[in-house]
C-alpha cells in the first residue's frame, strides 16, 4: 500500500498592502483615533500640533465599529501588523498609511482625554466650557448683562453684574480653593476662589452657598445661586477677577481670553 506523504504545514502568504491598510484603519478606529469624529464641540479645543496628513472626519463611517469584533495585535498604536510581516515588507504608501494613522491614534487618545475634562465641567449645567492646556474655564452664570466693569455713580465698579431670577446656579469658572463664604459688606453673602495661577475669582449677593472655605473646587462646579442680598437692586451675579497682585481686572475680556464670551 502506497504511503500517504504527509505535506508539511506552510504558512499563509502575507496579505495586501489594501488588507493591512484596512487591518490598520480597525486598529486605529479601535484605539480611538477618530474618538472626536462625530462629537459636539462645545467650544473650540486648543489645536493639536503637527496633525499628520490624515482626515479623521474621512474614517467617522467606522467610528461606531466596537472594538470586540476585531482581533487586534494590540492597542495604542504599539504594533498594527499582522505577524510575520514588517513595515519594511510595505511599499512606502503602506509604510506612510501606518505612520499617519499612528499618529492619529495618538491624537484621537489626546481629544479624548481633553474631552473627557471638557464633559466635567459642564457636568453641572454650566452654559459653555472652554479647555486652555489642561484647564478647564466655564461661563459662571446664565442671565443678561446688566452693568459693566469701570467707573459707575461715581465710584469704581469692581465687576460685572449679571441679571438672573434668583435661584438660578452660579459655577466656578475654573478648578480652585475656596478662600471666602460668608457675609461681606456690600454683597450680603460672597464665595471668594484662589484660582491655580494665583488670580481670584469673586462672586456676590448670592443667595445660597454650596461651599465652604477650605473646598477644593472644580471648573463648573455650582458654588451657588444668583440672589438679591446686601445693597443690590434686583437679583443678579456680581462677578470679579483680581490679578495676582490682588488688582481688579475687566471680567469681560478675562472670560474672552480663557474662551468664554457668554456677553
Amino acid at each position: 500500500m502506497r504511503a500517504v506523504a504527509v505535506r508539511g504545514v506552510h504558512r499563509l502568504p502575507a496579505p495586501p498592502a489594501a488588507s493591512v491598510r484596512n487591518r490598520v484603519t480597525v486598529a486605529a478606529v479601535a484605539t480611538g483615533a477618530v474618538v472626536a469624529a462625530g462629537q459636539t464641540v462645545v467650544s473650540p479645543l486648543t489645536a493639536v500640533e503637527d496633525v499628520p496628513q490624515v482626515t479623521l472626519s474621512a474614517l467617522a463611517p467606522v467610528a461606531e465599529v466596537s472594538t470586540t469584533s476585531f482581533a487586534l495585535d494590540a492597542i495604542g498604536g504599539e504594533e498594527l501588523l499582522p505577524a510575520g510581516l514588517s513595515a519594511v515588507d510595505l511599499d512606502p504608501g503602506s509604510q506612510l498609511d501606518i505612520q499617519n494613522l499612528t499618529k492619529a491614534v495618538e491624537i484621537g487618545q489626546e481629544l479624548a482625554r481633553r474631552d473627557a475634562i471638557l464633559s466635567s465641567a459642564l457636568a453641572f449645567g454650566a452654559p459653555a466650557a472652554n479647555l486652555i492646556g489642561d484647564q478647564a474655564f466655564v461661563q459662571p452664570t446664565t442671565g443678561r448683562f446688566t452693568s459693566g466693569f469701570g467707573a459707575r455713580w461715581g465710584r469704581s465698579h469692581n465687576g460685572i453684574d449679571i441679571a438672573g431670577p434668583i435661584g438660578t446656579p452660579i459655577y466656578a469658572v475654573t478648578d480652585g480653593v475656596v478662600e471666602e463664604a460668608g457675609a461681606a459688606s456690600g454683597f450680603g453673602l460672597v464665595v471668594k476662589i484662589r484660582h491655580p495661577d494665583g488670580t481670584e475669582s469673586v462672586y456676590g449677593h448670592v443667595n445660597q452657598m454650596f461651599v465652604s472655605v477650605g473646598d477644593e473646587v472644580e471648573a463648573g462646579e455650582q458654588i451657588a445661586e444668583i440672589g438679591n442680598r446686601g445693597q443690590s437692586t434686583g437679583p443678579h451675579l456680581h462677578f470679579e477677577i483680581y490679578d495676582t497682585d490682588d488688582t481688579p481686572m475687566n471680567p469681560r475680556p478675562w472670560l474672552q481670553d480663557h474662551g468664554i464670551d457668554g456677553w
